[in-house]
């Protein structure tokens, strides 16, 4: 079975039971790491891929060919993504300026365009899409003006000596009062979505049961991160809502994208869409 997930700690902590043969009567999995903006634009246009840890923003181009499992993803409090800059953090300073972006299909992307729409005048000037460990370099040298950032940048942008604007995540839950829809696992519609949502699941509570197993792994994939930063990276992005999305991680999904839709960012999505889970 064919599965593309991000290197990130949060990932390759989530799956290393399934990847090393550790979840009883699951299929061996070839695994191709990629950040997420790649794997947003594969679940897109193709259908190579079995299953996909992609962002919940781009749902709305995949659910056609894709089903939402209902864990494995990433949704949280405390953990959004964050808007940078190397000196003014005035909202309205940002007017006209350049920017620098994870991806265009990302909850980090739609979060930011509904923040400016209410707090930039005139919004921003330039998009610019570049690999998300890039983005702080960028900001720090005066390339970009701005940058938004996402992962582990929560923890270091300071040792860039970057300011933060906003808080794009803590800016959602005080609007909405639900948790942050950044990731999401999709996999085929025409698989057993019910066999793989359950080794899935049980890969995620593997993990829990012995956190100290899959350390080799994810610090192999960690991109000479710090393991402490990798620990703060995975406390931060593997909660309930990756066991289980329940009515409220659904409905942080259908708040974002319903939002998003309403200003044209998104393709309008019906609860269709959600089946066979929701």
């Amino acid at each position: 079975m064919k599965i593309a997930f991000s290197p990130c700690p949060n990932d390759t902590f989530i799956f290393h039971g399934w990847v090393h043969g550790l979840i009883p009567d699951a299929p061996p999995l070839e695994v191709t790491y990629a950040d997420i903006d790649r794997t947003n634009d594969w679940a897109a246009h193709s259908t190579d891929y079995d299953i996909l840890k992609i962002s919940c923003a781009a749902l709305p181009w995949v659910l056609s060919e894709y089903a939402l499992l209902p864990c494995g993803g990433a949704l949280g409090r405390g953990c959004g993504p964050l808007v940078l800059t190397a000196n003014d953090t005035d909202p309205a300073a940002l007017s006209g300026k350049r920017v620098a972006v994870p991806s265009k299909r990302s909850t980090a992307y739609l979060l930011f365009r509904l923040w400016i729409a209410r707090f930039v005048p005139g919004g921003v000037g330039e998009i610019v899409v570049m690999p998300f460990q890039e983005i702080m370099p960028a900001v720090r040298d005066g390339k970009i003006d701005a940058g938004l950032v996402i992962h582990e940048a929560r923890f270091t942008y300071p040792s860039y000596g970057l300011q933060l604007v906003t808080d794009l995540g803590q800016w959602w839950e005080e609007d909405t009062g639900l948790p942050i829809p950044l990731g999401a696992i999709i996999a085929k519609r025409n698989l057993d979505l019910k066999a793989i949502a359950g080794w899935t699941r049980s890969s995620v509570e593997l993990a829990w049961k012995d956190r100290k197993m899959s350390q080799s792994y994810v610090m192999c994939h960690a991109q000479e991160m710090d393991p402490e930063v990798a620990q703060a990276h995975i406390n931060l992005y593997v909660n309930e809502f990756s066991a289980n999305l329940g009515e409220e991680g659904i409905g942080a999904i259908r708040a974002l994208l319903g939002r998003a839709a309403e200003e044209g960012l998104v393709p309008k999505l019906d609860d269709s869409a959600f089946q066979p889970f929701f």
